[in-house]
């Protein structure tokens, strides 16, 4: 099974690997500047999330083989790789076992170690949501405003929605495969695990993803890393300042 895309404009190939619970069309808009750029941008769903397919197992090197699949489907090679947070972990996975794939690699607010759980509540929401059989966008927003405050949070998880039935929604995403993987979500990169090539990591400003701390070990994973941050930005740093976001990436794979 080939994983779903969105694929915008011509030239060379971009590859964008989205987060937990998320999709490629959240990258919809970054990827239109791209190609007026002169990139051709794959919006990738990875399998349990967006239009992929579902499936009970899921963790890293999974995703790995997934992505390696539709990249030989696709018949790309020599591509720019940029995952964002899970996405970024399953784009760090892939360029270190199949490095002659990726002429430059981008990670977005996420390092190679190992992370706890952090996603229960979210999850928890989705499971109430899911259970309750939302008849509107309306009606599912205040299902999840019963445990999520942040509406931007909310407004994220609802993309997630569509119209399984008249007057029912229903979630795209694979909840059940997502709750009982969501440890998956946290694991490191493999100690041997190298990258040759040059590696951009860009960390939101107001985000905690990536420390100070956190620079020796990414850079022995990428020893061509380098680390910007994104000002004014959380760790949706490409949605919360585009600009700033796209003109790092820019700078570093036209340089």
């Amino acid at each position: 099974m080939i994983l779903h895309s969105q694929i915008v404009g011509s030239g060379r190939p971009v590859v964008i690997l989205h987060g937990f619970l998320g999709m490629g069309d959240n990258w919809r808009s970054l990827a239109l500047s791209m190609a007026e750029a002169g990139f051709q941008v794959h919006l990738v769903d990875q399998r349990n999330h967006g239009r992929s397919f579902h499936h009970p197992e899921f963790n890293y090197e999974l995703l790995t083989q997934d992505f390696k699949a539709y990249l030989d489907h696709h018949e790309l090679k020599h591509i720019i790789l940029l995952g964002h947070s899970m996405g970024g972990k399953t784009a760090m996975n892939f360029a270190t076992q199949h490095p002659k794939y990726v002429t430059h690699l981008v990670v977005a607010d996420i390092g190679p170690k190992a992370y706890p759980p952090h996603h229960q509540a979210i999850l928890k929401a989705l499971n109430y949501l899911e259970q309750s059989a939302p008849n509107s966008r309306k009606h599912a927003d205040a299902l999840l405003a019963e445990y999520i405050a942040e509406p931007g949070i909310r407004q994220f998880l609802l993309k997630n929605l569509y119209w399984a039935a008249p007057e029912q929604l229903g979630l795209r995403i694979n909840l059940q495969a997502l709750t009982d993987n969501a440890d998956e979500i946290g694991a490191p990169l493999s100690e041997s695990a190298t990258y040759p090539g040059p590696t951009l990591f860009l960390k939101g400003e107001r985000s905690a993803y990536i420390l100070p701390e956190d620079h020796p070990g990414m850079g022995r994973h990428f020893p061509k890393a380098q680390v910007l941050e994104i000002a004014r930005a959380g760790h949706w740093l490409h949605a919360e300042n585009p600009h700033d976001f796209l003109a790092a990436f820019l700078a570093f794979v036209q340089g």
